[in-house]
């Protein structure tokens, strides 16, 4: 098995032990993306529609560096702080794909990192 780490100044460093995105085979496995802005520790959260939009673009900056975008994404975890934010995320997050949705679940946490409110992870194959 072969296997490609992928990481872009674009986007926000990891804030641990791990990479932005694994590129192994036909597979890309992107780390979930809080709203942390590229070169920052600083939230974009002023609204969850803020922090949605911020989420997303961290990922399309990663998908971006392994060559692939969002039609390439097969599965998608969303996690939030709270589900009274499940519809707001949702209406931001469609707008990112072209009607052809991937799999996904949602689900609701206690707690992410830098007390953000929505984290998306993604799994994204060519």
């Amino acid at each position: 098995m072969t296997k490609q780490i992928i990481n872009t100044n674009n986007a926000p460093a990891p804030i641990g032990p791990y990479n932005q995105a694994i590129k192994s085979g036909n597979f890309l496995f992107v780390s979930g993306q809080v709203a942390l802005k590229p070169g920052t520790n600083d939230l974009a959260n002023a609204d969850i529609i803020e922090e949605t939009h911020q989420v997303l673009q961290n990922l399309k900056t990663i998908l971006a560096e392994a060559g692939m975008d969002f039609s390439n994404i097969i599965k998608t975890t969303i996690f939030l702080s709270d589900m009274e934010l499940f519809s707001r995320v949702n209406e931001i997050y469609a707008k990112y794909f072209d009607g052809d949705f991937p799999a996904r679940e949602t689900v609701a946490v206690k707690g992410l990192p830098k007390n953000a409110n929505v984290e998306i992870s993604a799994i994204a194959a060519v």
